[in-house]
């Protein structure tokens, strides 16, 4: 952002040199990246702009930023206006049909203006900031935009079809002429916003003016643009046409609208000192309502914390004001209301940057070592993100619901000797019982979604049950997913969700499910073992309580102890180098009865203690054609390897053969060929 030492000093009531302003603005947060002294004594300074920051793309701003850290004080300039012509809605109207993308354009006209070379004040002004004069009225806008950071434009009023403004989504295809000597057509597209006259485009709205109505020497009525824009739709058509210019620089970064007619009077203002003519009374005003003023709080106590040094609450209120925050202070919270030129400011810690800013961050004292402490690896905490990152990753959708839930709910989910846990509370007298699952409340929000039209999605939560069984109040964690799944696939599915959870919490542990009844809401069901230790329960939900909650599809649910697996987490997962010697596979395929698990069969290899074992695998399950029904066919593989040598075939011949034969004994298994 390229400014002058003089201009900024025309708005500091004590003049400060060059050097001191490049010292205080890179203080504030605004770095210098280049000096050049000019002729005249005058000094152009190049300082880096911050995306956040559009209130200081101006000389005012930054003349703000330095009077805040120093004892100097801001002049602003003030816009006396006399309006003494006809009524500007006489002689034009404006038309905002796209309120969301312009939440505020206005118009004024002068009449009779002269167009002519700008005074020298505006000249020097213009020139040492290094942009090229043009025109007093052109200068007077770049004069305004440099000065308060506002974009505004000039239409000659007579060149207006209709004499009307309108804000409008360009026409497809429809052609643009932008300002400049070398300009060629754009060719636009609806997804550009334009002003247009009555009949064609005459600016692409915030980014460039158009040629067809533009100011020139015989101009001698003109109509003042001020508007704001919507930062998004600026910088995509600056980028889509290859445009850029001080205006979308500025828009990008955000203009309230309450800053817009304010500064639209500031540029009438020298727009008859430099120019002359008769203002029209009124302005043409379009768009939103202008929002509310932003106010906001700070603890004091909190900003001493989170800076590190003890201000006092006045010191606190002084730093604010001074950057033209309204600030007071009472029994030890600030209340803030926020000038529309800071868009950047929105919440307390916002407040405290701005007090460490202005007192100085380069008082800040630093202290010479740091105490660093490792933190702890794993935990609940830990344990509890990397499950639902998990899940997330396999599709699960995370509920986050209510404890309590009704006495009817709850009686569906408890086991034998457990009774309902209920709070007396007048408030809770239709759902005074804690959860004994999550179960039911995600039937709730399966229900919801049913209801809305979302035939499958599969869920999951995480969090405290809580039952009451001899008298004792019990209270896990459980992890509860529920899934939409056919008959065949349901159970699966299931599975290989906790297969997955298993091996992040537990390691390579053995993950079985052993069949079991006691679940009166799952039919079938089973109970989940890790590692030989109760962790939970799998099954279909039973259709008598998907009657209940009015559910058609088939649901599978599991429900997950994991208390004991968290506070081990993470699980003690051991490396080991890769093999150096190649291994032999071999294939073995049985018939057994449905009922035989693969736990079973894999412990009766494992038994075994075989010479060269290195893993037991499943490979499939097939049931069908040539199977007799209440059987299955199952194939696992065998894998064999010696650390320091190749393997024969022989070798691995009987150990293969005491795996099948112990196979045929123990669970009455046939071998296929």
């Amino acid at each position: 952002m390229l400014v002058t030492t003089n201009w900024i000093n025309d708005y500091l009531q004590t003049p400060v040199s060059a050097k001191e302003q490049a010292k205080l603005l890179t203080a504030a947060g605004f770095p210098l990246e280049g000096r050049e002294d000019l002729p005249d004594g005058d000094v152009r300074q190049d300082f880096e702009m911050t995306s956040n920051r559009g209130d200081c793309t101006c000389h005012i701003g930054l003349a703000r930023e330095i009077a805040a850290r120093t004892d100097n004080t801001l002049c602003t300039p003030s816009s006396d206006l006399e309006e003494s012509g006809p009524l500007v809605n006489e002689l034009a109207s404006v038309d905002n049909q796209e309120p969301e993308l312009c939440p505020l354009y206005t118009a004024k006209i002068i009449l009779g203006t002269k167009v002519a070379d700008s005074p020298d004040w505006l000249r020097t002004r213009i020139k040492n900031r290094g942009d090229i004069p043009r025109n007093n009225i052109v200068d007077a806008t770049n004069f305004i935009l440099f000065e308060q950071g506002q974009p505004t434009h000039v239409f000659d009023l007579d060149k207006l079809s209709g004499k009307k403004i309108i804000v409008r989504r360009a026409k497809d295809g429809e052609v643009f002429l932008p300002l400049g000597e070398d300009a060629t057509e754009l060719k636009l597209t609806t997804d550009d916003l334009v002003i247009a006259d009555g009949e064609k485009p005459v600016a692409l709205a915030g980014v460039k003016g158009g040629a067809l109505a533009s100011v020139t020497n015989e101009t001698t009525n003109i109509l003042i643009e001020s508007a704001t824009f919507d930062p998004v739709v600026v910088r995509e058509m600056s980028r889509r046409h290859k445009i850029t210019s001080d205006s979308s620089f500025r828009f990008e970064r955000g203009v309230n609208p309450r800053q817009v007619e304010p500064y639209s009077d500031r540029l009438a203002s020298v727009l008859i000192d430099v120019g002359g003519g008769t203002l029209c009374q009124g302005t043409l005003s379009s768009g939103q309502p202008l929002p509310e003023k932003i106010t906001t709080t700070m603890r004091t106590q909190y900003c001493r914390e989170r800076l590190g040094i003890e201000l006092t609450n006045e010191q606190m209120v002084n730093c604010l004001n001074n950057i033209g925050i309204e600030a007071t202070c009472t029994d030890d919270l600030i209340s803030a209301t926020i000038p529309c030129f800071r868009g950047d400011i929105h919440r307390e810690i916002d407040l405290v940057e701005e007090v460490g800013r202005i007192y100085g961050y380069e008082e800040i004292q630093i202290e010479d070592t740091l105490e660093v402490r490792v933190p702890d690896v794993g935990g609940e905490s830990a344990a509890r993100q990397a499950v639902l990152n998990e899940l997330a990753g396999m599709g699960f959708i995370e509920c986050v619901t209510h404890s309590l839930i009704s006495t009817d709910a709850a009686n569906h989910f408890l086991l034998d000797e457990e009774t309902p846990l209920t709070i007396d509370d007048d408030r809770a007298a239709a759902e005074p019982a804690l959860r004994p699952s999550l179960i039911p409340s995600l039937l709730t929000v399966r229900k919801h979604n049913e209801d809305n039209g979302v035939k499958r999605v599969n869920l999951a939560e995480l969090g405290s049950i809580f039952s009451l069984k001899n008298g004792e109040h019990h209270e896990i964690t459980e992890l509860a997913l529920m899934i939409d799944s056919s008959e065949e696939n349901g159970i699966a599915e299931l599975r290989g969700a906790i297969n997955r959870i298993a091996q992040l919490l537990a390691g390579n542990k053995t993950v079985s499910v052993v069949e079991d009844s006691s679940a009166s809401w799952l039919e079938p069901g089973g109970n989940v073992v890790i590692d030989g230790n109760l962790a939970g329960r799998i099954g279909r939900l039973n259709k008598t309580i998907q009657e209940a909650w009015d559910i058609p599809n088939t649901l599978h649910v599991a429900q997950l102890y994991l208390s004991d697996l968290f506070a081990a987490y993470p699980p003690d997962v051991q490396s080991h180098a890769l093999p150096t010697q190649p291994a032999i596979d071999r294939d073995i395929s049985i018939i057994v009865e449905e009922n035989v698990s693969w736990a079973s069969i894999k412990e009766t290899i494992c038994n075994l203690s075989l010479d060269y074992i290195e893993s037991i695998n499943f490979v499939t399950t097939f049931r069908g054609t040539n199977i007799e029904v209440g059987k299955k066919s199952l194939t696992l593989r065998l894998r064999f390897r010696d650390d320091d040598r190749t393997l024969t075939h022989e070798e691995v011949n009987a150990p293969c053969t005491l795996a099948t034969n112990a196979l045929i004994e123990n669970i009455h298994a046939e071998i296929r060929s």
